[in-house]
């Protein structure tokens, strides 16, 4: 007699697919008795019911700092950059009282969202979860983080890394500085436009280059690191374009039917109701004039407006506190780039393995118990990635890559080892190329096998099935023995 149910290597992905399940799926997924798969049994779980998962989300919550702080001591240090950044997912149901109506990341108008903030080490590797209301503002979440830093991971001199949505003129005051903790973030649109008005930014620095460092009135005790992207430009300019002849074709069809002789558009309110519609669904209300009347209707572009917000394309200011001496330009871009690597993090946790939404619980602890959980999952497979790189399409080489970059404003370069695999879609050593997503499957289907005779009735006997070469390697790199 047989008896295979897929093998739990790697645990990650058991963790992903059961934490995704109600918890009554989930219990039935490790009990022996409805396993489909082998974790409750290398676990040793024994019967499982959905009380005792709800009593485990408990028990882990509670050690949520104890928690956090041994991953800050393993990846923090004083001095040392941190990255943090905010997201949110939608709810099921309306009874938790985290969930609020707030901006929907995930493109989910008019449903009740939680929001959390994730901070990471400068290698992208998840340290701390904190989750908030959904209708939290991004810089509201910061005063509990720094919080964090400061006192529960006793970090004496953090650099803490945000975007321009996060670290506000408001939030420097009032609680970066008073914690004494340095910052790396970027300017708005507006800012950088008054940079150029007053005289303090010029446009004539990029003619040669495309970084430049200066300092102004308006940021007193900061460095601004002003960069310059000809691709992002010509990328925003055509886009521009676009939507400016779109909404150009639009407002002519309602122009048209103002003016037709047979059944014209009348009334001032239904001719702006027509033209709202088309502002709205091409988000170009500022760069038109409107002249709206009962009988008539016309519109032009504001040609001054569109010069000045084209004089700023492809441009962005990095702003820090740092001295130069301590992180110099090209490092003070790069740090503030990496925060890419927790919105990497995000898609993860969203959408590409462990679906961290929608979420089903009603209690506040479950929300943040299951969140936290989620992290760990996301930790785990950090790991995981980091040492499965050699048979993933991640470039392996990446100091290669970046000698080959001749800037750190220009788009990054792959190594050629990565671009190698890329191409031939085999390793060094020959064995087909993964994506993490397609790996994990494949490793799954190692199961073990309890055989049992009918000469050895009461002696099962445990077999797993023999790996693949990729399979081999993967345990390998992971440091497993089968």
């Amino acid at each position: 007699m047989l008896e295979t149910p897929p093998f739990c290597l790697p645990w990650e992905s058991r963790f992903s697919q059961t934490g995704n399940r109600s918890k009554l799926a989930a219990a039935r997924a490790l009990s022996p008795a409805t396993a489909t798969s082998s974790l409750g049994e290398m676990l040793g779980l024994g019967a499982v019911n959905e009380d005792e998962l709800y009593a485990a989300l408990d028990w882990l919550l509670e050690r949520q700092p104890a928690i956090e702080t041994a991953l800050a001591r393993r990846h923090l240090n004083s001095g040392t950059l941190v990255l943090y950044d905010v997201s949110s997912s939608y709810m099921a149901g309306r009874c938790c009282p985290l969930a609020k109506r707030g901006y929907s990341r995930d493109g989910r108008k008019g449903t009740l969202q939680i929001t959390y903030g994730l901070l990471c080490a400068p290698d992208g590797c998840p340290i701390a979860i904190e989750v908030f209301e959904g209708d939290t503002a991004d810089p509201m979440t910061l005063a509990v983080q720094i919080d964090k830093l400061k006192l529960r991971f006793q970090l004496q001199h953090v650099v803490l890394v945000g975007d321009r949505g996060m670290i506000t003129q408001a939030r420097i005051t009032d609680e970066i500085k008073a914690a004494g903790l340095d910052w790396i973030t970027a300017l708005r649109a507006p800012a950088i436009r008054g940079l150029l008005q007053s005289g303090a930014m010029q446009l004539s620095l990029f003619d040669q280059r495309d970084m430049a460092s200066l300092t102004a009135p308006d940021f007193p005790g900061e460095r601004l690191v002003v960069c310059r992207n000809p691709d992002l430009a010509a990328e925003r300019s055509r886009k521009r374009e676009e939507l400016l002849a779109a909404t150009e074709r639009d407002l002519a069809r309602i122009q048209a039917a103002v003016a037709r002789k047979r059944g014209p558009l009348r009334g001032a309110a239904k001719i702006a109701l027509a033209v709202g519609s088309v502002i709205h669904r091409h988000k170009m209300a500022k760069h038109f004039h409107l002249d709206i009347a009962d009988a008539s209707f016309s519109f032009s572009r504001k040609a001054t407006e569109i010069a000045a917000e084209a004089a700023i394309d492809g441009l962005y200011v990095v702003r820090t506190s740092l001295p130069a001496e301590a992180c110099d330009d090209t490092t003070t871009v790069r740090s503030y780039k990496s925060l890419a690597l927790v919105e990497r993090a995000f898609r993860c946790l969203k959408t590409v393995d462990l679906q961290v939404r929608p979420v089903y619980h009603w209690l506040s602890n479950r929300v943040r118990a299951h969140v936290l959980l989620c992290m760990l999952a996301y930790y785990l497979e950090w790991h995981m990635r980091q040492s499965l790189a050699p048979m993933l399409f991640d470039d392996t080489d990446k100091q290669v890559a970046e000698l080959s970059r001749t800037s750190v404003v220009a788009p990054a370069q792959r190594s050629p080892a990565a671009l190698l695999k890329q191409t031939t879609k085999l390793t060094s050593d020959g064995l087909p190329v993964h994506s993490f997503h397609t790996l994990l499957p494949d490793l799954a289907t190692i199961a073990p096998n309890t055989v049992v005779t009918a000469i050895t009735p009461n002696h099962p006997l445990t077999v797993v099935t023999r790996p693949t070469d990729t399979q081999r390697r993967a345990f390998q790199l992971l440091g497993i023995s089968l």
